[in-house]
């Protein structure tokens, strides 16, 4: 008979106890921005090397300090080490920010729904991210570089508030030089030395060639720049059941458990954190919610 852990619990495959942290090292630290930084993270021990799948979370533990809820980052076509981009942000994430190469930390997880990539085969991809949203989608490019023929046109159009905020700036150079992908960025705000587009994130929409009737497209960053982008798409006739979206509001325990995150009907941490737009559309800029 199943537990009352295991039932309605979105996580991995062969993982004992979902509430018990594994040992993980830093590898490496990168500095992304001036508040945004990335941890490599390999198992202690011979642990498990952790599989997941693009758009999915784990719970990032800083001993003495507590626990806070980040998207996986990495490739998830090359499992090995765990990436995390992270905001500094809070008291958890300044306890990250301060470890070094050689610390430790602990890690539950992976947890939670993926990005649909491979329903969205066949058909135009449109990866819009907003700032730091560029961390959790960055899995399903990596997804569709390495199945590249199993998608037709893919664009990749990226907004964030200034120059200083973009995130993985060769990684962008390098997307770009791919001819099969059409990558776009913006900033709210520019600077004398920024020769790029300014504007909102939306304005790029309008300027990707995609076939509305079979694209699927895929949305992170804060939830007013989703709900417009999703209203923009939708004039460009997308349908409002072809757009997902992640949401990272208010995760504590990861499996539905506390009730931290409940919106609406659904609890993020296991029905989420990628939805179906038209589901949750109706939720979205409600704050008791």
């Amino acid at each position: 008979m199943a537990t009352e852990l295991e039932k309605g619990v979105a996580v991995a495959p062969g993982v004992a106890d979902p509430m018990l942290p594994e040992l993980y090292r830093i590898e490496r630290v990168g500095r992304e921005t001036g508040d945004t930084f990335t941890l490599e993270l390999e198992p202690l021990y011979g642990g498990r090397a952790l599989s997941f799948g693009a758009g999915q979370f784990t719970m990032l533990y800083a001993f003495g300090v507590g626990e806070v809820p980040i998207s996986i980052s990495g490739d998830p076509t090359r499992p090995g080490r765990l990436v995390h981009t992270i905001r500094d942000v809070g008291t958890v994430t300044h306890a990250l920010a301060a470890l070094k190469k050689g610390d430790t930390v602990g890690v539950r997880g992976p947890f939670g729904i993926c990005w649909p990539v491979e329903d969205a085969e066949g058909g135009d991809l449109v990866l819009i991210p907003g700032g730091i949203g560029l961390a959790p989608l960055r899995p399903a490019l990596y997804h569709v570089l390495a199945h590249r023929d199993r998608y037709n046109r893919v664009f990749v159009l990226y907004g964030a508030r200034t120059p200083q905020d973009l995130l993985y700036h060769r990684e962008l150079q390098r997307w770009r030089s791919h001819l099969d992908v059409e990558v776009a960025v913006t900033v709210d705000r520019a600077s004398a030395a920024w020769h790029g587009n300014v504007g909102v994130v939306t304005t790029l929409i309008p300027r990707a060639a995609f076939d509305p009737t079979r694209t699927t497209a895929m949305i992170c960053g804060p939830e007013v720049m989703m709900r417009f982008v999703a209203l923009e798409l939708q004039k460009r006739e997308v349908a409002p059941e072809n757009i997902h979206i992640s949401m990272e509001r208010n995760m504590k325990c990861a499996i539905g458990f506390c009730g931290h995150c409940q919106f609406g009907p659904t609890f993020i941490c296991k029905d989420g954190p990628v939805f179906r737009y038209d589901r949750v559309s109706g939720f979205l800029g409600i704050r008791e919610v």
